[in-house]
């Protein structure tokens, strides 16, 4: 899947950190979730073990990802659920826009799923001349405001109630300046319910399918998904086929991970199953691959198939949380988005493996054990490889490259860096120098560490001699 090139995520970035204060706060409240995330996972003295044990359960699965498939739709079959196999993101809108004109039905309440995000859903069907309503509340408060989610659990974690209470007296009508929590979440309730009173499509993600059961698991805070089921004719799932775990006594594993993970919580207010659909009713789930096979044959980006989309990288990450998710122009932002975008479209994400600290962080807080920080060098590897960096920079690392290869010729450029940076500042102190830009230049040292380390190491051995 191909689209136009996107504004890059160092300029993205750049256009979010004018706003000081709130880049703080954005910094403050992401770190103040992964405190959480911390206090509860070392209230459980197993959570390494845990860990271990959703990973080995996830290995399992992508490598029998097509018997586990298998196994889910004849399950699915015989619980009387119908079963859609979507190659791509155009096929599977496709099949939820023939669901719905099958119906006669021109509005859908959707809760919250990535997936759909990924594949630009809301889009396709208003183009089609579908009301499309998102349930999630944070969902609904960036719907409303025409801006995609910018975090996976938390989607309006760059809003702050003051920019909601605008966005409400805007589209509500609630009162201007009215800035009270309760108030808007109220309003917002009051907004929502006729939706879904009125509804006959229902569209949820899927957080666990159970290949054992051929049932599916949805986890929401909300109640919106089970809202949404409950009072609607027709259930449509949409699931990427990773969301596959093997038994259903597996999900005790990944729900104790999952919420606490996510926002420092035991577990989601509602874990929901669907199995069967009601008498009279149609439960359909919509399995997609848009390129999940190529990152399967992708051996050092496989894993990265094993993401439960808990957010857990996202909160820890220092260039996420000082970026903001919308400069990852993806569905799925951060540090995991940031290896899994490559693998649909390289030209057009090429810049996201770079934006990050390499510190491991990420991969620290997985729970799943994704080695998300050695992906994200592997991906700059292939990526240079491959010919998707900029021209200026490819040409300066070789120059670099070249410096560092040659110790006389190494000496010589730092002997003239140190030079210049003394007694022609101007050359380096300018708008021309991107260090320049963010920092101030360091002043420069009477020698090099070479030359410090042979006239030591020179005096060291006259005094032995002495």
């Amino acid at each position: 899947m191909t689209s136009k090139k996107n504004i890059e995520h160092s300029e993205a970035a750049a256009i979010f950190n004018k706003d000081v204060k709130r880049v703080d706060w954005h910094d403050e409240t992401l770190w103040f979730v992964r405190e959480k995330r911390d206090k509860a996972a070392f209230q459980i003295p197993e959570w390494e073990l845990l860990r271990e044990t959703a990973s080995d359960i996830k290995n399992n699965v992508l490598s029998n990802i097509h018997d586990y498939l298998l196994e889910f739709e004849s399950k699915a079959q015989k619980n009387g659920v119908i079963i859609h196999w979507a190659a791509d993101a155009d096929e599977h809108n496709k099949i939820v826009h023939s669901i719905m004109e099958k119906h006669g039905v021109k509005q859908i309440v959707k809760s919250k799923s990535m997936l759909t995000e990924e594949c630009h859903l809301n889009e396709y069907l208003s183009e089609r001349g579908i009301d499309v309503i998102d349930s999630d509340l944070g969902e609904r408060i960036v719907q409303l405001r025409k801006e995609p989610p910018s975090h996976i659990v938390l989607p309006a974690i760059h809003l702050k109630k003051e920019d909601v209470s605008e966005t409400f007296h805007e589209h509500l009508g609630t009162e201007k300046g009215n800035n009270d929590p309760q108030y808007l979440t109220e309003a917002a309730r009051l907004h929502l319910r006729d939706t879904f009173l009125t509804r006959k499509v229902a569209l949820t993600g899927v957080n666990f399918a159970i290949a054992e059961t051929g049932e599916i698991v949805v986890c929401t805070n909300e109640g919106n998904a089970d809202m949404g089921v409950h009072l609607a004719d027709v259930h449509i799932a949409c699931m990427g086929f990773e969301k596959i775990i093997p038994q259903r006594k597996h999900l005790s594993v990944f729900l104790r991970l999952l919420a606490r993970s996510a926002t420092g919580q035991p577990i989601t207010t509602f874990s929901s199953h669907f199995k069967t659909p009601r008498d009279g009713k149609e439960m359909h789930i919509v399995i997609v691959d848009n390129g999940r096979t190529t990152q399967l044959g992708r051996e050092d980006f496989r894993s990265s198939l094993k993401c439960i989309r808990c957010g857990a990288c996202m909160n820890t990450c220092p260039v996420y949380r000082r970026s903001g998710g919308h400069s990852y122009h993806n569905a799925v932002a951060g540090p995991i988005g940031s290896i899994l975008a490559p693998n649909l479209d390289m030209s057009k994400n090429a810049d996201l493996p770079f934006a990050s600290t390499l510190c491991g962080s990420c991969t620290n807080v997985c729970p799943v054990k994704i080695d998300i920080h050695d992906q994200l060098y592997k991906w700059r590897q292939v990526l240079v490889k491959e010919g998707h960096t900029p021209l200026g920079k490819t040409v300066a690392m070789k120059g670099m490259a070249t410096v560092l290869a040659n110790p006389m010729v190494f000496d010589f450029a730092g002997k003239a860096g140190r030079f210049v940076m003394k007694n022609i500042p101007i050359l380096v102190n300018n708008s021309l120098n991107p260090w320049y830009k963010q920092r101030e230049m360091p002043a420069p040292p009477e020698e090099s560490f070479r030359e410090w380390y042979k006239k030591n190491a020179k005096e060291s051995k006259d005094k032995k001699n002495e």
